[in-house]
């Protein structure tokens, strides 16, 4: 495909008018302000739009779409044992798979291209995937409570098989090793874990300091912070992405930057839950690699990544009382190239010559968006995930305009809704 005479959000994160941008074999092989003598085949107008990189989701619970305004008003220890984790102990296969193609549905319509995600049953997660063409990072996140050894526990045949299946780290589905989180785990099970993942040169996807509850009674069980045990335990001897980190200290930091730990930051499931506002210009001034997500529907309540975009900013520029912290690039660079990078997805989140054709288009001539003072100003304040026009992965272009190319839109929300009122029904 040919974008002719569009504006472009480039790899540098500056506004380029009225460019020509190629995509071939799910790559960008051409970028100029000059139209190419290739032929690209179709060509698509760029008037009054703007091209970027997609969007990463770096933390989400894709099937808890179907929790969506389930649990309400209740703090997390609450949220979990008195809402989610009942409504969770009735989820067949059938409706993780449900409530992942709805939620897929949800992020392709936004401008979300990839999502590192966590849940259960990989093979439904897996399907989803591959049948819609987005990418995802998948772990499944394990839990333990009593003494038994990972070995020998149901998780590990599971995360071996999907190990094994998915060695390859450039496939749009990769699998990852899951650590719920310190406070639902055993040390002897983290150990595991991490050394499993170690094994594959696999992600490690946890948890991690999410309210300053789970934080304080860690430091008393083991004298440590979360992000100490994990270190302690080996979950950061090779890539992993922590979700939340709202209460950590300048030590965890530092441990995040020594080991490459990228932080995936939840703003407005944070605040939907009273969790805290995680100091994100803290940890880009200690050089830690900062990535956003939404985390799951039954506590964001969607996965339109434009409200978290527009949110973070807000939230560290009020929690430091400096209006001129996160700016624009900043900001972009964190729900991009960050959230691909944190994904192993080295090729992936920037307008570039040779990098994955990951690409959204957006509306800018909108009641919302003119005047046009500042481009990059009106995409983070004033734009929304319903201007974008197109979402494409890897050169092939999976929503545009309304229509769905790889789903029924009508069957999956008929199909997530009655996976929901099924199990909302036996409350």
């Amino acid at each position: 495909m040919l974008f002719k005479n569009i504006n472009v959000l480039s790899d540098d994160f500056s506004v380029k008018k009225n460019m020509f941008v190629g995509t071939k074999d799910g790559k960008i092989t051409y970028i100029s302000p000059e139209k190419p003598e290739e032929d690209f085949g179709e060509e698509y107008d760029g008037n009054n739009k703007l091209l970027m990189s997609g969007l990463y989701n770096a933390h989400s619970h894709a099937a808890m779409s179907l929790l969506r305004g389930w649990g309400e008003d209740l703090a997390l220890s609450d949220w979990l044992t008195t809402r989610i984790f009942p409504f969770e102990d009735k989820l067949t296969p059938q409706d993780i798979y449900n409530g992942t193609m709805l939620s897929i549905a949800e992020m392709l319509r936004f401008g979300t291209v990839s999502f590192t995600d966590m849940y259960f049953v990989p093979e439904m997660e897996e399907k989803a995937v591959l049948e819609t063409g987005i990418k995802c990072n998948f772990s499944c996140g394990t839990t333990s409570f009593d003494d038994t050894p990972y070995e020998k526990m149901p998780r590990f045949l599971e995360n071996e098989k999907m190990l094994k299946k998915y060695s390859d780290k450039n496939g749009r589905f990769i699998f990852d090793i899951g650590i719920h989180a310190e406070y639902t785990n055993k040390e002897a099970t983290v150990r595991a874990l991490a050394a499993h993942a170690k094994e594959y040169g696999a992600n490690v996807h946890l948890h991690l300091s999410e309210t300053k509850s789970e934080h304080d009674e860690c430091r008393a069980r083991y004298g440590r912070t979360p992000a100490r045990f994990m270190l302690d335990c080996g979950a950061f001897d090779g890539p992993a992405t922590a979700a939340h980190c709202v209460w950590v200290t300048d030590s965890d930091l530092d441990i995040f930057r020594q080991k490459g730990v990228t932080v995936a930051t939840c703003p407005v499931s944070n605040l939907k839950l009273g969790s805290g506002i995680a100091n994100v210009d803290k940890m880009l001034s200690h050089g830690v690699n900062v990535a956003l997500g939404t985390d799951g529907s039954a506590s964001n309540n969607n996965l339109n990544m434009f409200k978290d975009l527009y949110i973070l900013p807000l939230l560290n520029k009020g929690l430091n009382h400096d209006p001129t912290l996160l700016p624009t690039d900043a900001c972009f660079k964190i729900a991009t190239v960050n959230g691909a990078l944190s994904q192993g997805r080295t090729d992936c989140g920037l307008v570039k010559e040779g990098y994955k054709a990951d690409l959204i288009v957006l509306n800018l001539d909108t009641e919302h968006t003119v005047p046009v003072h500042s481009e990059k100003a009106n995409l983070l304040y004033a734009s929304e995930g319903a201007d974008v026009l197109l979402t494409m992965v890897d050169g092939k272009v999976l929503y545009k305009d309304g229509e769905y190319l790889t789903l029924d839109i009508q069957r999956v929300k008929f199909e997530a809704e009655k996976s929901a009122y099924r199990i909302a029904g036996e409350f």
